[in-house]
């Protein structure tokens, strides 16, 4: 019986990082997300007056929470493309809620291009297949070095930042800008954030999304 009761504890937290407890994941209190465009239909998102500073600030704020799958509710956590709604609803701005449905949107640049705010897409764990399954916020890039912010349910099992390692530029899909001006002072990338979330009942994220950056952190996979 003791070593059943330890199987079953094992299983629990093995899977604890790919599905949420018995609590459902909350979305009601996110705004209404964009309908996804088609090969013939891209669609905007309008950023208004926030800046990519603004944005790229209060991700990095978020650093440390953990990862909750299909949720995008602060009380619980986040996946990656909640992660992702949460920090852009958090402006006022309307997004659309899965990965997948952040293909066709305005306008795609070149991922050595890419600057503190964009938006990157990569397949799911499997590479072969290219449609979107993960995305971040892009921190920095520094001549090419890139990192992005993301919550993932792999080692870190939460928000965390990554850099666009060879493992990840095999899952690549395409880098999309989101601010049509990149104007606004952004915070240096190197400096240490020294807000740290606090967990428990007010703490959560949904889905698979990045946020890229230039700065050398550790490489951590979703």
């Amino acid at each position: 019986m003791r070593r059943i009761s330890i199987i079953l504890i094992w299983t629990l937290v093995i899977f604890s990082c790919k599905r949420p407890n018995n609590t459902t994941p909350g979305n009601a209190h996110i705004l209404p997300p964009l309908a996804p465009g088609t090969k013939n239909h891209y669609i905007t998102i309008e950023t208004g007056k926030t800046t990519p500073g603004q944005l790229v600030a209060f991700a990095r704020s978020l650093e440390g929470m953990p990862y909750v799958y299909g949720s995008a509710d602060p009380q619980l956590g986040f996946d990656c493309s909640g992660f992702v709604t949460y920090v852009f609803n958090h402006f006022g701005i309307r997004v659309p809620r899965p990965s997948v449905d952040f293909t066709y949107i305005n306008r795609e640049i070149d991922i050595n291009q890419a600057k503190p705010g964009d938006l990157i897409l990569f397949t799911g764990t499997d590479p072969i297949p290219k449609i979107a399954g993960h995305i971040g916020i892009v921190r920095s890039n520094n001549a090419g070095s890139i990192i992005f912010i993301h919550s993932t349910s792999g080692q870190a099992c939460g928000i965390t930042e990554s850099h666009f390692n060879a493992y990840y530029q095999q899952r690549y899909i395409k880098t999309i800008r989101v601010f049509k001006k990149m104007t606004g002072r952004l915070l240096n990338p190197y400096l240490p954030i020294t807000k740290t979330p606090t967990f428990g009942a007010n703490n959560i994220f949904y889905d698979h999304i990045f946020i890229t950056g230039t700065i050398g952190f550790s490489n951590r996979r979703r």
